[in-house]
């Protein structure tokens, strides 16, 4: 389960500007909050199945937009890269602080 928790989390900064108002809420409550089905539906006033079928509904948005734009994805790889090169400086003992500031900037650029 956290492992689910995490990607739509991710998923969720990625592509969030591409939600309804109400599908936002809703993943933010149950996601990031960690509000129970119950909670929500009482928070929005409206079943808990409502609000356990929009979810899911996000959920399946989320992947296919990630499917179809692969933010996701592209940010894990870049993530992995910048690590092999820092090891690569620190091993050849490159990495100074200038060095890292400058990884730090490139990790950081929206």
């Amino acid at each position: 389960m956290f492992e689910k928790t995490n990607r739509m989390n991710l998923l969720f900064d990625f592509y969030q500007e591409l939600l309804t108002t109400k599908q936002k809420a809703y993943v933010s409550f149950y996601y990031l909050d960690d509000y129970s089905l119950g909670e929500i539906a009482e928070e929005f006033e409206v079943s808990r199945q409502a609000i356990y079928d929009n979810i899911k509904r996000t959920e399946e948005s989320l992947e296919k937009y990630e499917e179809k734009l692969g933010m996701l994805k592209k940010y894990q790889q870049r993530e992995k890269l910048f690590s092999q090169l820092e090891t690569q400086l620190t091993k050849k003992n490159f990495l100074d602080e200038q060095v890292k500031e400058t990884l730090e900037q490139l990790k950081n650029i929206d």
